[in-house]
């Protein structure tokens, strides 16, 4: 990583290199989770793109898994390096490369032979049970090449390689594009077909970004270091935020998916997950945000700089507010045309979704404050106040909301669940603030 711009830079230079790359990289990124459900909403059935739907916590576990180390150990390789301490930076990462070796393989291995136990598990019914055993059951076997392409993109950043990730999400866009028309429209392979697509797609993403990673050349690299169980412990306990987004995500969407299952059967999930695609538009830009800033953030923070490291995070603050108010407007204003994308003639849904829309999307006011808040803990080496945050946002008040809001406003309580949970969890980040004031008030 360049220190001089890092540690000395201005911060308009510091955005366009390390976090301007990121946000790019993660629009381009929820693209391609979108391609799939295009693909199948439009020559396929909404039936197939519900499955995949239900199938979305193993991707979330997947995720999760990755993000537990990667956030983790990025942050910690991120302060040590700050320190100066080059030899634990090698040791960090050697021992986290192994570590998500083996995890990755494990999900791997469970999610292909128990593919059929966990598309019950998640809720698929029998209108959507093929669908969703067929894609957990070829995804399964990418879960590696997920894993690996995540890690080694954020660990780009540190290598002072940001532009890697952006160009691995671009051709690894094109390829899930191409790849989808093939399986999905000639083909007709349905969502077996989205999950080949999808895999083939992170193999790619992965054999742009690991370069750096081989280079011996690099401040840390696969050859260097020994591992050493205390420096993974270390580095998934400050991680464990992250992860805890990814499986709040997971349990979020089993609730919702079986929550719209009882009201309005697979109509119900197909606009939910049509809402949930607009929803993770919004959210993967303020998630662009977050990650772009959290390797600076962590450099600073371990040099003492911290009057770079409150200017930073009240920067990410107002820009994820901008992204949310102009997400919400946009919403609102073309909520029809937005959701004709993913559907071919289907008034049932449309109708459904349209409602859920305008509900769902109030929550786009909040959430932004809520993922930096998130990031930023993690990075400085606060994981129980960003698992904390993590937590309340993605279970503890999803649930609330889903076992109480329906018995006051019926159906729509199901919509009003997820914006319930980012204002209260808004309130719980505004607290930690003032518990810590000294960080953020010079």
């Amino acid at each position: 990583m360049s220190q001089s711009l890092v540690l000395e830079g201005s911060i308009r230079k510091i955005y366009l290199k390390f976090v301007i790359p990121a946000v790019i990289s993660m629009v381009i990124y929820g693209a391609m989770t979108m391609i799939d459900g295009l693909f199948l909403g439009n020559f396929d059935s909404s039936e197939a793109m519900a499955g995949i739907n239900i199938a979305n916590p193993f991707i979330q576990i997947i995720l999760g898994s990755t993000m537990i180390i990667a956030t983790g150990s990025v942050s910690y390789l991120g302060r040590t390096i700050g320190e100066m301490n080059y030899t634990k930076a090698e040791d960090i990462f050697k021992t986290n490369v192994i570590s998500l070796l083996i995890i990755s393989l494990c999900i791997a291995i469970n999610g292909f032979i128990f593919a059929d136990k966990l598309a019950l598990l998640f809720g698929a019914d029998d209108t959507l049970f093929k669908y969703t055993y067929d894609y957990i059951r070829i995804i399964a076997l990418f879960a590696p090449s997920i894993a690996f392409a995540e890690y080694f993109g954020f660990t780009d950043r540190l290598l002072n390689h940001p532009e890697k990730y952006l160009i691995a999400t671009i051709i690894a866009l094109f390829t899930n594009i191409i790849t989808d028309y093939i399986v999905i429209k000639t083909l007709h392979l349905s969502s077996l077909g989205a999950a080949i697509a999808t895999g083939i797609s992170y193999t790619v993403w992965l054999l742009v970004v690991i370069g750096p990673n081989l280079s011996s050349e690099s401040v840390f690299n696969i050859y260097k270091g020994h591992y050493h169980f205390t420096l993974f412990k270390e580095s998934a306990i400050n991680g464990i935020s992250e992860g805890a987004t990814y499986v709040s995500t997971a349990l979020a969407m089993y609730l919702f998916n079986n929550a719209f299952l009882a009201y309005a059967g697979s109509d119900g999930v197909a606009a939910f997950t049509i809402i949930s695609y607009l929803g993770q538009f919004t959210t993967l830009l303020m998630f662009g945000i977050s990650d772009g800033i959290s390797s600076i953030v962590s450099v600073n923070y371990g040099a003492r700089l911290y009057d770079r490291v409150r200017i930073i995070f009240y920067s990410a603050i107002t820009i994820n507010f901008i992204i949310g108010l102009i997400s919400f407007g946009i919403t609102n204003i073309y909520t029809r045309e937005l959701i004709s994308l993913f559907l071919k003639d289907n008034p049932e849904v449309l109708n459904i979704a349209i409602t859920g829309a305008h509900i769902y999307s109030f929550g786009f006011l909040f959430v932004g404050f809520n993922i930096v808040q998130s990031g930023f803990q993690t990075a400085i080496g606060n994981a129980i106040e960003s698992f904390i945050i993590a937590l309340s946002r993605g279970i503890i008040f999803i649930f609330i909301g889903i076992m109480i809001l329906p018995h006051f406003f019926s159906f729509n309580g199901v919509w009003m669940s997820s914006p319930f949970a980012e204002i209260m969890c808004t309130i719980i980040g505004i607290c930690i603030i003032l518990l810590q004031n000294e960080l953020y008030i010079k």
